[in-house]
């Protein structure tokens, strides 16, 4: 029989052979990201929670007295800024009976208040001239001023128009 050919131990670099990871080496040694960024999370939530439970409320006591402002602060920073609501079924998946239901219930809501005494304020209506003004401002506008200032008021060049040819 012929002996088996003898090959050398296959190389590794980089915790690669042949461009191939080698069993027991991962192509992202530190892990991914979004886990380190949960285990860190986690941790940080439960250490918080623990401090919490030891001087939470003494903190926020001394906080809100000394620094009204960080304390609104803090509170505000715990209101989402954004929902996300998401439409789920809806009347499309409803059958008939179940819309329905909720329309008969409504026409006897108002047929049961048309039988209540509705309170009606009669009226006419009659066009007035206003007054006119008895000052009226002798001043620059204020308003115009504002923008001015806030643009920056620019004075404008003439324009050269050029000569027609030949004149």
């Amino acid at each position: 029989m012929d002996e088996p050919e003898h090959r050398p131990a296959p190389q590794v670099l980089n915790g690669r052979i042949n461009g191939r990871f080698a069993p027991g080496h991962s192509g992202c040694p530190g892990g991914s990201p979004e886990a380190t960024r949960r285990a860190f999370n986690k941790r940080f939530l439960l250490d918080l929670a623990e401090d919490w439970q030891q001087h939470g409320r003494e903190v926020f006591k001394r906080v809100r007295r000394e620094s009204p402002a960080s304390y609104l602060k803090v509170c505000a920073m715990l209101v989402p800024r954004e929902m996300k609501i998401e439409h789920k079924g809806g009347i499309k998946e409803m059958t008939d009976e179940q819309i329905e239901q909720p329309i008969e219930a409504i026409q006897t809501m108002l047929s049961a208040r048309a039988g209540e005494a509705a309170k009606v304020i009669e009226g006419t209506v009659e066009t007035v001239a206003l007054p006119a003004p008895d000052v009226i401002p002798d001043g620059p506008n204020k308003v115009m001023d504002a923008a001015d200032t806030a643009v920056g008021a620019r004075k404008r060049k003439p324009r050269k128009v050029p000569s027609p040819a030949g004149t």
